[in-house]
């Protein structure tokens, strides 16, 4: 469900504005008709929800919902994670992405100029794998040539195995993964354990991108669109279960044998990549979500 209103979200703000965070082509297509309409109703009917105090017409309230609570996550953490890779191609050797729990990840069906040479690899769940390449198929998009699908069960032990065989991934190539969407999901312990593992199938010199909420979002003053955010994940049965202060996030990663490279706190995050958005749309100010880091790490 969480993947659906991403895609959902990213498809809204790329259809109804002309300066975009974040410009997504492709994710109108992964979803039904009947699903896209089904989630503008849904919300616009919860406005009282997210904000008891709104006075105006329906699709009014699927704006409001859409820039407040919706969107700022989905489209902050792509446009973070694909400059990120820009960077890291254009001016390094990066030939490998990895992208971990891909779910609706579009990248691979728009590829800019400066990707083709990439060697992408989606890696998700065989369920959600298989029914992304139904809904790829339904939408008659074609597989680039350079694109792996991965299935890999995160919950197996040997999981990293699905990778690690298949014959087109390198470990002694500069690989750059992204693990968007997934710390808020995972146990400390958990999430400790994949970028372990992570770190021990590439090279150094790998960058690893991923986005965290810090150890104050579940706290009693946590913000109000946290609070939530917090309620339709659980309803969504998709609890989300840590927070990490950048101390602990810092010595994470050096346990598991990766520097910090780039580190955003919300209030960069919404000068570096909504300002332009917010200069031309100042009757929908978006702002990145609350108490949610960006960082860019990097193997040693």
């Amino acid at each position: 469900m969480s993947a659906l209103i991403c895609a959902f979200s990213r498809a809204y703000h790329s259809k109804e504005n002309e300066v975009k965070i974040f410009d997504d082509t492709i994710a109108e297509l992964l979803l039904s008709k009947d699903e896209y309409n089904e989630i503008v109703e849904n919300m616009s009917n919860g406005i009282k929800f997210f904000n008891p105090n709104f006075v105006g017409n329906k699709d009014e309230a699927l704006r409001w919902i859409v820039d407040n609570q919706l969107a700022p996550s989905p489209l902050g953490r792509a446009a973070y994670a694909e400059k990120m890779l820009k960077n890291a191609v254009c001016s390094s050797k990066v030939k490998q992405y990895l992208i971990f729990a891909a779910g609706y990840d579009s990248f691979a069906y728009r590829q800019p100029e400066w990707s083709k040479e990439l060697e992408i690899f989606e890696i998700d769940h065989p369920v959600t794998a298989s029914d992304k390449m139904e809904r790829l198929k339904r939408a008659q998009i074609e597989i680039p040539c350079n694109l792996n699908y991965v299935a890999a069960d995160f919950t197996q032990e040997k999981w990293i195995e699905s990778l690690t065989k298949n014959e087109r991934f390198d470990s002694t190539k500069i690989s750059f993964c992204s693990l968007l969407g997934l710390s808020y999901y995972l146990s400390k312990a958990d999430f400790e354990n994949m970028i372990k593992i992570i770190g021990e199938i590439i090279p150094k010199g790998s960058p690893l991108v991923f986005e965290y909420p810090d150890d104050e979002t579940y706290a009693k003053k946590a913000a109000e669109r946290t609070k939530k955010q917090v309620i339709l994940a659980n309803g969504a049965k998709e609890k989300m279960l840590a927070g990490y202060s950048y101390d602990e996030m810092e010595k994470l990663l050096c346990r598991c044998g990766f520097s910090i490279y780039e580190h955003l706190t919300p209030d960069q995050i919404t000068k570096q990549y909504f300002e332009e958005y917010n200069k031309a749309n100042p009757d929908h100010y978006m702002s990145a979500f609350d108490n949610v880091n960006y960082c860019l790490a990097v193997r040693e």
